[in-house]
């Protein structure tokens, strides 16, 4: 079954059961949700999966583990000017107001949108995340005080003739939608003009905050609109939403939290009458939770994979490696990495996949339409299919054997599974022969 060739399209398919948990929400508070095959099923997005990951793999090659260890990786945040600005206050001596403030103006002049200058939360963030090696705001600062005899009177002029292009309007010459960089009754306003950045540090800035050989960059791709520039990455990796093979199940779990202080006076009350002023919970609510079990899938384009990062700059050879290694930790990280919202409360992270099925092909294929249908768990129910985990196992490998006979490019099918049941399911006829079934994440890929 295994074939030597590899083929451009890894696709990963993945189902998890989980229990009382709730890994990402509205902006009421409340579980995300689809409707599909005609009824409401729960949803774990794209954006939540995608972020556990690139977080789950540059928090390992931090820790020197993984296949990624000793590669640079990306950080996406609005607070590169207050990286830069640290970098100056520690490694260079720089006074904390002056780095922030040169950091900030060097930024902007780049092409950067920074927050409202009257607002301190966040006059030194920049409008959007921009997602760029660790290191940019380190390359930031050494060229900020490498230049610094240059950028220091350029960023006072800089600095003096914003100031003078915010309009102080005289009576009744304000009109409520004006902008400050409009013209006032004299036009001064928009005649100060903002000093040019010097063009060798406006391409260091570039540099530093390119995509360079920043893997996860490549895996994930980024878009930076506001720098024209400033290159773009069309990411390798496709992700879909996760979404329950059976109808959608929540609760309104009802919560009182107790009050420490409140308990202790009441514990050590002189009299009942005293007891009784502190009787009732410190704080009551709910909180919506959800079970059942998750379909979702990925897909990494190899041929994106090796391009992004050839453009960055590596050899060919150089990309082929960076690209293996990326392929195995991204894998790895589709396997093990979870959301972490209400992770304390819920032990969700803890949770490990019923069944991951990795294959590859020409091109992407996506399985939901196997479970278009709910899965009716009432074995008492006509057409009812038992536990929704080993029902949707045989749907999935079932749906996958159909699509592998009228589909020649498809092979390497390998399956991994945590679950003792669904390790007996996968050995039931029709199920064994279509699929190689390995014990370790790892193998997943060839």
């Amino acid at each position: 079954m295994t074939q030597a060739t590899r083929s451009q399209f890894l696709s990963l398919h993945l189902l998890e059961t989980l229990v009382a948990a709730l890994p990402v929400r509205d902006e009421n508070g409340q579980p995300k949700s689809l409707v599909y095959g005609g009824v409401e099923r729960h949803m774990i997005t794209s954006q939540a999966r995608r972020r556990a990951e690139r977080v789950h793999a540059r928090n390992r090659v931090n820790a020197g583990i993984g296949a990624l260890k000793g590669r640079s990786v990306g950080i996406r945040t609005r607070e590169w000017a207050l990286l830069a600005a640290r970098d100056l206050e520690a490694t260079h001596g720089w006074e904390r107001d002056e780095a922030i403030a040169t950091a900030r103006a060097v930024l902007e002049a780049s092409g950067l949108k920074f927050g409202d200058p009257a607002k301190k939360t966040v006059a030194n963030l920049t409008k959007v995340l921009i997602f760029a090696p660790t290191d940019a705001g380190t390359r930031i600062a050494a060229h900020i005080a490498d230049q610094a005899s240059e950028l220091l009177p350029w960023r006072d002029a800089y600095l003096q003739a914003q100031a003078a292009r915010v309009k102080k309007p005289g009576r009744g010459s304000k009109k409520k939608n004006e902008t400050p960089e409009s013209e006032d009754s004299t036009g001064e306003a928009a005649a100060v003009q903002l000093p040019p950045l010097p063009k060798h540090t406006r391409d260091a800035v570039l540099v530093a905050i390119a995509p360079r050989d920043a893997v996860d960059i490549a895996l994930y791709g980024r878009f930076l609109a506001e720098i024209a520039d400033s290159p773009n990455v069309d990411g390798a990796v496709q992700s879909s939403h996760a979404f329950t093979v059976h109808e959608a199940e929540q609760i309104e779990d009802f919560y009182a939290a107790a009050d420490d202080a409140k308990l202790d006076r009441k514990r050590n009350a002189l009299s009942f009458l005293d007891a009784a002023d502190d009787s009732g919970a410190g704080m009551t609510g709910y909180q919506s939770l959800i079970s059942g079990t998750f379909y979702r899938h990925a897909a990494l384009d190899r041929h994106q994979l090796r391009t992004n990062l050839q453009a960055a700059g590596m050899t060919a050879d150089e990309a082929q490696d960076a690209a293996a290694a990326a392929e195995k930790e991204f894998v790895h990280a589709f396997v093990e990495a979870f959301p972490e919202a209400k992770k304390n409360s819920t032990a969700s992270t803890g949770s490990l996949p019923a069944l991951v099925l990795a294959f590859e092909g020409e091109r992407p294929y996506n399985y939901a339409s196997a479970f278009q249908r709910p899965i009716n768990e009432d074995p008492q129910s006509a057409g009812g299919e038992g536990p929704a985990g080993p029902a949707a196992v045989r749907r999935l490998l079932r749906h996958h054997a159909f699509v592998s006979r009228r589909r020649e490019d498809l092979h390497t099918a390998r399956v991994l599974t945590y679950d003792p049941q669904i390790d007996d399911t996968l050995k039931e006829p029709g199920l064994a022969d279509v699929v190689d079934v390995v014990e370790n994440a790892e193998d997943l890929t060839p």
